[in-house]
C-alpha cells in the first residue's frame, strides 16, 4: 500500500512537471498590452459529475468576462493525483488553481478545520450564509504565505451515518459500532465523543470493509449511498458536520493578475457557487430516490439531534483550550445572523 502511495505521488509529479514544461505560458501580453493568462485546474471527479459540469461554466463565463484574457483548462478524474498533491504542485508552480475538502486544506491552515466541527452551522441557510460572508474570506487568505487562496467554495452536503444493520437515531446507538472516519483528527474525536469506534480508511475501500463486516457503518453526505446503498441500509439524518469543498488558486497568479481580472474572476466564483447550490440538491435528490427504489435504502429522519450536540460539546471545550485560532473562527460562525 507504501508502495502503490509512492508511485501515485512520483506519477503525479511527473504529470504536473510535464504540464508545466509542455504547456503554455501563465500569461503572454497582447496588443493592447494586457495580460493573458492560460491557466489549469485540476480536480478529482468524473466529467458527469456536477463539479466538473459547473466548473466548466465557471471557466467559459470566465473567458467570455475577461474577453478572452483568462483561459483555463481542467484536468479531472485525479489526473493531477491527490488532493494534496494539486496543492503542493500550486505551490510550485505547476497548476494554478484546484477544487479541494476544506478538510483537507485544514492541513495546511488550521482555520480550516473550524468548517469541520461537529454542529458549528445551525442549519443548511445559516451554512450558506456563512460561507458567502467575511469569515469565509478570512479564512481563504490564512493561506496567503503557503502560495495560494480560497476563490470560492461549493456545497457538499451534511454529514451523516449510515449503517448495515441498525439506524442511528441517538449517540448511544453508536455504541460498539466500528465508523468508517476520514484521516481527520476532527472526525476521530467527535466519533470517541460520541461513543462509537472511528476506523480511518480510504473510500474505495468502504464498500467492501461494509460488506464484510469490517466496518459496521460510516459518515458522509447522502450522495454516498450512490456507491454504498447496496451494502449499506440505513442513513440516518444526523447531520453533524457540512464541510465545503473550496476551489483554491496561485497566490502568484492572483498577484500577476490586474484589479479588473481579479473581479472577474471573484464575480464568476460567487455565481458558480450559487449555480452549484441548485445542481448539487438535484444531485442528492437523484442518489435519495434510487437508493431508496432500487437498494431498498430507509432514510431515517427522526435523529435525535440534540442529543448529538450536547455529546460533542467536550470537543468544543478541548477547541477553546487548544487552538483558540480555530475557535474563534468557530465563534464567529455560531454569531454569525442569516439576514432574512
Amino acid at each position: 500500500m507504501v508502495i502503490k502511495k509512492i508511485i501515485t505521488s512520483v506519477l503525479a509529479g511527473v504529470t504536473a512537471l510535464s504540464l508545466a514544461a509542455c504547456g503554455a505560458p501563465r500569461f503572454t501580453v497582447n496588443d493592447a498590452g494586457e495580460k493573458v493568462f492560460n491557466l489549469k485546474l485540476g480536480h478529482n471527479m468524473a466529467e458527469d459529475h456536477t463539479v466538473h459540469i459547473v466548473l466548466s461554466e465557471f471557466v467559459e463565463s470566465v473567458r467570455e468576462k475577461s474577453h478572452g484574457t483568462i483561459n483555463i483548462t481542467i484536468f479531472p478524474n485525479g489526473t493531477l493525483g491527490s488532493e494534496t498533491d494539486m496543492i503542493a504542485q500550486i505551490q510550485g508552480q505547476a497548476l494554478d488553481m484546484a477544487k479541494v475538502s476544506a478538510s483537507t486544506l485544514g492541513n495546511f491552515s488550521k482555520l480550516y478545520n473550524a468548517y469541520a466541527v461537529p454542529y458549528v452551522f445551525n442549519d443548511k441557510e445559516h451554512y450558506f450564509g456563512v460561507m458567502d460572508s467575511d469569515i469565509a474570506k478570512e479564512v481563504y487568505e490564512s493561506t496567503e504565505a503557503d502560495g495560494f487562496r480560497g476563490l470560492t467554495w461549493l456545497d457538499s452536503g451534511a454529514r451523516s451515518f449510515y449503517t448495515v444493520k441498525r439506524p442511528i437515531r441517538k449517540p448511544e446507538d453508536l455504541r460498539g459500532l466500528k465508523i468508517r472516519t476520514m484521516d481527520s483528527k476532527m472526525a476521530i474525536d467527535m466519533m470517541k465523543a460520541l461513543g462509537g469506534s472511528a476506523t480511518v480508511m480510504g473510500y474505495s475501500d468502504i464498500y467492501t470493509g461494509l460488506q464484510q463486516g469490517v466496518i459496521d457503518g460510516a459518515e458522509n453526505n447522502v450522495t454516498a449511498m450512490r456507491d454504498h446503498g447496496e451494502v449499506a441500509h440505513y442513513y440516518s439524518y444526523d447531520e453533524h458536520t457540512r464541510i465545503p469543498d473550496i476551489i483554491v488558486m496561485s497566490e502568484k497568479i492572483w498577484d500577476e493578475m490586474s484589479d479588473e481580472q481579479r473581479a472577474v474572476m471573484t464575480e464568476c466564483a460567487r455565481e458558480a457557487s450559487q449555480e452549484y447550490i441548485g445542481k448539487w440538491a438535484e444531485f442528492e435528490n437523484k442518489v435519495v430516490d434510487k437508493a431508496k427504489n432500487e437498494f431498498g435504502v430507509e432514510f431515517v429522519t427522526d435523529v435525535d439531534k440534540a442529543a448529538f450536540q450536547e455529546a460533542c460539546k467536550p470537543i468544543y471545550d478541548a477547541l477553546k483550550t487548544e487552538q483558540p485560532e480555530v475557535y474563534n473562527i468557530v465563534e464567529k460562525i455560531q454569531n454569525f445572523k442569516v439576514q432574512k
